[in-house]
């Protein structure tokens, strides 16, 4: 089977030093969707296509940098501080707070900690003994 693109698929480049097709927006868009849903093969979809199937990846790479740049500038496009106060925490709220076993690492993940008002907050991978050196400046400072 040999698929013929249509002209508004793909538009000659009339200059004599070029060979190379352009292919308009919406092809290239409707082509990277298509590669993006669950269960395609870009390689299939590059052959009824016409292309070949390394054009579509690199169109993909194209689309999913874009979006990475995009929800990046997003990220930083406005920081949000929030206002932090401290509270004298109790000894034994700070004490009972650690319960993994020296030297053991909690996973990753976050971990949440209310100390009389006051509320610490972990993301990430966390070894016990950073943990209580956090808490200890917490009593220290209180």
């Amino acid at each position: 089977m040999v698929h013929t693109m249509s002209k508004q698929d793909t538009r000659e480049d009339t200059r004599p030093d070029r060979s190379r097709r352009v292919h308009s927006a919406a092809f290239k868009q409707e082509l990277v969707a298509g590669s993006l849903l669950p269960g395609a093969s870009v390689s299939a979809l590059a052959l009824q296509a016409g292309i070949n199937a390394n054009l579509l990846f690199k169109w993909r790479r194209m689309h999913l940098r874009s979006l990475r740049e995009a929800s990046a500038f997003a990220a930083n496009a406005a920081p949000l501080l929030l206002p932090v106060t401290l509270a004298a925490p109790s000894s034994a709220a700070a004490a009972s707070a650690v319960s993994a076993p020296p030297g053991h690492s909690i996973g990753a993940g976050s971990i949440e900690i209310d100390i009389d008002g006051v509320r610490v907050r972990l993301r990430g991978t966390v070894d016990a003994a950073s943990l209580r050196c956090v808490l200890q400046a917490l009593r220290e400072r209180a």
